[in-house]
């Protein structure tokens, strides 16, 4: 049994355990038994809330037996929850830094709380980079987590569609105010952060996304709700969309800054195989989707983040935090932000806006549906490239920019946007392509999701590492 349940997605898990066929129980202890099996290999879970699933894995059978659970989809799913900003009531959240170790979270986030309503359970917590301020997981407090495609390669940071690029996943970052940052917060860095989960299919991703999107109570602003639900897109009839592919570098950048091989293999494959779909598709100049400020805007916008967070934490824990208490990087991002005014950051904000004005009549105009680039501008790096030392102290800040040049505009803009993983290079590691909608609208991404997932499914590609014979 637990080498089939490996070629289980979420949904269908849960459906095994709401027909009687598996137990909550039994399914909790063969992921635990997985987890002690491989986390050594990989260090991805640094939290293991063992004790806490087991009795959530007892109220679900209960609920079952109940008859009560023919409405949560994901009943009884173990599911591993992100240690940065979703916290879970009476677990450890230590968002990667050394001077939050030792918090234990008073509350459950409201996202948190849905995902736990619609019946996942949540068995750890899994590693990421100080605060997010690195697209790779290698915090000093519990050292690097390694790519399961290959150990010496980044799995990608604290954010959807990064570490969903590097790992051959499918990762959906919804609109800005798709879901709740509450009860803690309203709003984080002017709404660059949105949360969400990686998924290994398209339908988990829209299943979940069901369950939690909606505003929460007094928030501060939110998206346009959905026609239907987005596990009913996936059902609707594929329309002919038009698609720009883009594999420039958008303005801005070095000429030395430059797409790699790999990459732009990736997107061309896409484009074609979208091209064999019935879609129309043609590579589009990046000149209107540009702005030669981004790298800069974006620096003002995130460094006020990082003092916004750190702030927080002084608050919530009360005490100064000072640079031995924090990594380099995540220093000089917060001395960065307070080197700037309030009058700074409100026109950078406004400028930001005037950019995100700019795409979304780029969207509206008609002529194209999708933006079609790749994820990231390099396959995935070796743990250890975004290090500051003391030879380049800030060397780290441009490979951090130039890795992630094509996600940032949608984290300025609003925009949804997805990873999806159609590609492995000659060293069978994944690229995934990026595609990038209207504001609001996750259900044309979701469509074509699903028409991808079909016709070149990629739920079966798994790593050496994901072996069947476990113990």
């Amino acid at each position: 049994m637990q080498d089939e349940l490996l070629d289980y997605d979420a949904l269908a898990l849960g459906e095994l355990t709401r027909k009687g066929e598996i137990q909550p129980t039994e399914l909790l202890n063969i992921v635990i038994a997985r987890i002690e099996r491989l986390n050594p290999r990989l260090n991805a879970v640094i939290h293991k809330m063992y004790a806490q699933a087991r009795e959530a894995a007892l109220h679900w059978t209960s609920a079952i037996h109940a008859g009560m659970a023919a409405d949560a989809v994901f009943c009884g799913v173990p599911f591993l929850l992100k240690d940065l900003i979703a916290e879970c009531r009476g677990a450890p959240f230590h968002e990667g830094s050394l001077t939050v170790k030792g918090y234990v979270s008073k509350v459950d986030s409201e996202l948190v709380r849905r995902q736990k309503a619609g019946g996942l359970i949540v068995v750890g917590k899994t590693n990421t980079p100080e605060f997010g301020c690195l697209p790779t997981t290698e915090p000093a407090l519990y050292g690097p987590t390694c790519n399961p495609w290959d150990p010496r390669l980044t799995p990608g940071g604290g954010s959807i569609r990064i570490p969903a690029s590097c790992c051959g996943l499918f990762g959906l970052k919804p609109t800005r105010g798709r879901n709740p940052l509450g009860p803690l917060f309203g709003d984080l860095g002017s709404g660059i952060v949105q949360e969400h989960a990686v998924t290994r299919t398209v339908r988990d991703s829209a299943a979940l996304l069901d369950l939690t999107f909606g505003p929460d109570v007094g928030d501060p602003y939110y998206a346009p709700p959905p026609a239907r639900p987005f596990q009913e897109e996936l059902r609707r009839p594929a329309q002919r969309l038009k698609i720009g592919f883009l594999t420039a570098i958008p303005a801005g950048w070095s000429p030395e800054t430059r797409l790699h091989p790999d990459c732009e293999n990736a997107v061309e494959d896409a484009a074609r195989l979208c091209e064999s779909l019935g879609h129309r598709v043609e590579e589009i100049a990046p000149d209107r989707l540009s702005h030669p400020n981004v790298p800069a805007l974006f620096g003002v916008v995130f460094s006020g983040f990082v003092g916004q967070v750190v702030a927080y934490w002084e608050k919530e824990l009360g005490k100064k935090i000072g640079e031995d208490q924090l990594e380099t990087v995540t220093w000089s991002r917060y001395q960065a932000g307070r080197n700037k005014t309030g009058a700074d950051y409100l026109v950078c904000l406004e400028e930001i806006q005037r950019f995100a004005r700019k795409i979304a009549r780029w969207y509206h105009e008609g002529k194209y549906d999708l933006l079609l680039s790749p994820t990231l501008r390099i396959p995935p790096t070796t743990l250890g490239a975004f290090h500051a030392t003391l030879e380049d102290p800030m060397g780290w800040l441009d490979a951090t920019l130039s890795f992630t040049v094509f996600t940032r505009i949608q984290n300025l803009t609003g925009q949804p946007a997805m990873s999806v993983p159609l590609f492995w290079n000659d060293d069978h590691v994944p690229i995934g392509v990026q595609f990038a909608g209207r504001f609001g609208d996750e259900a044309t991404l979701f469509r074509l999701a699903a028409q991808l997932e079909q016709a070149r499914p990629w739920g079966s590609r798994t790593p050496a590492i994901h072996c069947r014979n476990l113990p």
